[in-house]
């Protein structure tokens, strides 16, 4: 695997979500399908932030690459990170039963 540039062209990383500047973000529906169209990234994870902000993690397991988004309640989504070497897991909570 070839490492990519930090900064996706079209769709650039933005250093806080709460910066929501236009060349961080972009509407929701553009960022998904670039990341889909140029990356191969899917939806892997989700979940709920602070004021109604959705963080969303994509990624692709043909490339291993990864990004994580944070998308406002209007709708614009933010790049916060990028990278390489994304996998699953699958790992158990650790025994916290105080006789072990």
């Amino acid at each position: 695997m070839s490492p990519r540039p930090r900064a996706r062209a079209g769709v650039p990383r933005a250093a806080a979500p709460a910066a929501a500047q236009s060349r961080n973000c972009a509407p929701r529906d553009a960022v998904i399908k670039r990341l889909a169209e140029k990356y191969g990234e899917s939806r892997q994870s989700i979940g709920m932030g602070q004021q109604g902000m959705v963080m969303e993690t994509f990624a692709s397991a043909d490339t291993g690459s990864w990004t994580i988004t944070v998308t406002t309640p209007n709708g614009m989504t933010c790049l916060v990170a990028s990278g390489q070497s994304y996998e699953v897991l699958a790992e158990a909570l650790p025994n916290t039963d105080s006789d072990a």
